[in-house]
C-alpha cells in the first residue's frame, strides 16, 4: 500500500511542473481594427435646461454654444471608436480610421510615434508591427485632450 501511494505522489510531483509553466505567447496574427472619428453631439433649450455656467475643460475637443435666438444650446466633443484597441505584442495592426465628424484630425500614436491625417469621408490607413508592449495614445492633435483613444499592446511572455 505504502508502495502505490508512492508512486501515486511521484507521478503527481512529475506532472507539477506542467501546471506552473506559463502558457506559450500567442502567434502573431494580422489584424485589422476599424475606427471612426466622430463629434458626440448634444443640445437643449433653456426652458428644459439651463445653460452651465461652469466653463468646461480647455482644448480643441470640447464646444459649448450658447444658446441661440431661440434658446437652445449645444455640446459637442470629438473622440476615436473604439476608445481602446487591445492587440498583442508581434501582431502585425492594420488601422482603418474613417473620418465622419470634423474637418480633419492629424494623429500621432505616442510611443510608436506614428502620424496620419483622417479627413471627413476617407479612410486613412495605417499598418504596423505592434513590436512594443504597452498603453500608447492615440492623439488628435486638433481635438486634444478629449479625441485619445488608448492603443494596448499586451507582452508576450
Amino acid at each position: 500500500m505504502i508502495k502505490w501511494l508512492l508512486t501515486i505522489v511521484a507521478g503527481s510531483a512529475l506532472a507539477l511542473p506542467a501546471w506552473t509553466q506559463d502558457k506559450a505567447a500567442p502567434a502573431p496574427r494580422e489584424r485589422t481594427i476599424y475606427v471612426a472619428a466622430i463629434e458626440s453631439k448634444g443640445g437643449v433649450h433653456v426652458d428644459h435646461e439651463p445653460f452651465p455656467t461652469s466653463p468646461i475643460m480647455e482644448g480643441g475637443g470640447y464646444l459649448l454654444k450658447k444658446p441661440d435666438d431661440k434658446g437652445r444650446w449645444e455640446v459637442s466633443t470629438y473622440r476615436w471608436d473604439p476608445g481602446t484597441i487591445v492587440v498583442n505584442q508581434g501582431d502585425r495592426v492594420t488601422l482603418e480610421i474613417i473620418g465622419i465628424n470634423g474637418n480633419e484630425h492629424p494623429f500621432t500614436i505616442e510611443g510608436y510615434w506614428l502620424t496620419g491625417i483622417v479627413r471627413r469621408g476617407q479612410i486613412t490607413r495605417l499598418t504596423f508591427t505592434a513590436d512594443k508592449a504597452g498603453i500608447f495614445k492615440i492623439i488628435c492633435r486638433t481635438h486634444s485632450p478629449s479625441m485619445q483613444a488608448d492603443l494596448v499592446v499586451l507582452a508576450n511572455k
